[in-house]
């Protein structure tokens, strides 16, 4: 289905790379890596690895449809031989979800070879591929990462080395992303001058690891050292790591929905404590949109850790009043609404003697159109709830993104036509209420943030 049918906000994709010094097989940490990222993306998956003691250009990649696990098997991780390699799952936002768009992006040219995962969206890469065209070097690309390493490749060609050729393209670049590139001798990182989109920097023994969010790091058993800078290239070789800051000193604008939303919980990003983060949000919606009931409860999981806020600072006990079936499938990307609404049912199942007679507090990331939200105050209702109160950690989307992730245009969100009220009515809760933008203080602190999903001021 195409993406704007879905009923969830989802990022578009996450990034791995690592890089072992010591020729140590790496494949097996990229496959945990991406496991452990792969609530950023599950239409498709890829890894790609070379041995920087070989031949320049052997590049070795596997990558399919669907779940990191259903595209690789350990004999399949086995043959992906290789001490330097970069790894990637997908959802997307841009380009079709098709084969043809799994990432990595590798490539053969004249001085070596690349491969290239990115996180994010490119909103000039129309223009780029343009001025490709006119330099007669235009090639037949489905996607912005495509455009990119086409890209890398062509000033490569005209460098003294990939990371300058990585610099003079960055610096042509406008959108939110982050990338990671892998030469035959070097991994290179970076990040939008913005910082919008994430990318971390750790270390398992030897080798250094670049990673979307730091919990992939530790999920292969590594350490972190920092966020990569916002504008900020990362230079991983063989005996050494550098850092170009050419790019760097732009207003920075963090996606408040990794805080909110898309980051796993025991992520740190740019200094904040997803969880911790998540947590004040439901303290600030208690404050704000405080009602009398007898039990505040989450929608899993994107609601969980909130309700668990909004519970601790109201004093309001907190439960768990659903059953989460996680062997479904993916929901989002049923072909029909109503088969994605049967799906919901499927997902969710309530516990009838946790809301029976009850007012219940039900809190949530966010609403996008209120399908979802409906029935599941509808199952609450059914089960015998009394009250049905919703409380929504996010401030009511009103304009799409353009930096890779999935907020659809303004016609298709429900609070851009329609007030609280109205959707209270439409979702057929008894309150509705929003986290305000000025509550993103307590929640984050003073790291400056991309609000332009709920206030419509872009960074870019």
């Amino acid at each position: 289905m195409a993406k704007s049918e879905s009923d969830h906000i989802h990022e578009e994709c996450g990034v791995f790379g690592i890089y072992s010094s010591s020729g140590r097989q790496v494949s097996y940490d990229i496959y945990d890596g991406l496991v452990a990222l792969q609530h950023r993306g599950q239409e498709s998956a890829g890894i790609t690895v070379s041995d920087t003691s070989g031949a320049r250009g052997n590049l070795m990649t596997q990558k399919g449809m669907g779940l990191v696990s259903e595209v690789f098997s350990s004999k399949e991780i086995e043959k992906l031989q290789g001490n330097i390699g970069v790894g990637h799952v997908r959802y997307s936002t841009t380009g079709g979800s098709t084969p043809e768009n799994a990432q990595p992006i590798a490539m053969n040219y004249i001085k070596g070879s690349l491969a290239l995962v990115h996180n994010g969206n490119i909103m000039n890469a129309e223009k780029i591929k343009k001025a490709q065209m006119f330099r007669g070097q235009a090639h037949y690309t489905t996607s912005d990462s495509e455009v990119l390493a086409y890209e890398i490749i062509s000033e490569r060609i005209n460098c003294s080395s990939v990371e300058e050729a990585v610099l003079r393209v960055v610096g042509k670049l406008k959108g939110g992303f982050a990338c990671i590139i892998m030469s035959p001798r070097k991994l290179i990182g970076f990040r939008d001058p913005h910082g919008i989109k994430p990318l971390i920097l750790g270390k398992k023994n030897d080798a250094y690891i670049l990673a979307s969010e730091s919990a992939a790091i530790q999920a292969v058993g590594g350490e972190i050292i920092r966020d990569i800078r916002p504008g900020e290239i990362i230079i991983i070789s063989e005996d050494s790591i550098c850092s170009r800051e050419d790019l760097c000193g732009m207003n920075q604008a963090h996606c408040i929905f990794e805080y909110i939303y898309f980051a796993r919980s025991d992520s740190v990003i740019d200094g904040v404590e997803v969880h911790d983060a998540r947590f004040r949000a439901g303290q600030a919606l208690a404050r704000s949109s405080a009602t009398e009931a007898d039990l505040v409860a989450g929608v899993p999981d994107s609601g969980l850790i909130a309700a668990e806020g909004f519970a601790f600072e109201s004093g309001i006990p907190f439960a768990l009043v659903f059953h989460k079936n996680s062997y479904i499938g993916r929901s989002f990307i049923k072909p029909s609404a109503s088969e994605r609404e049967a799906a919901v049912h499927r997902k969710l199942n309530v516990l009838k003697s946790m809301v029976d007679g009850k007012r219940i507090i039900l809190i949530d990331d966010s609403i996008v159109r209120g399908t979802t939200m409906r029935q599941i105050v509808g199952m609450l209702r059914l089960a015998g709830a009394r009250e049905v109160h919703v409380r929504i950690s996010s401030p009511p989307f009103l304009y799409p993104c353009y930096y890779g992730t999935d907020v659809p245009n303004s016609q298709q969100l429900i609070a851009s036509e329609h007030s609280t009220e109205d959707i209270r009515r439409r979702i057929e809760a008894d309150s509705l209420n929003y986290l305000s933008i000025e509550d993103f203080r307590s929640m984050i602190g003073e790291l400056s943030l991309c609000t332009a999903c709920f206030t419509g001021k872009y960074p870019v």
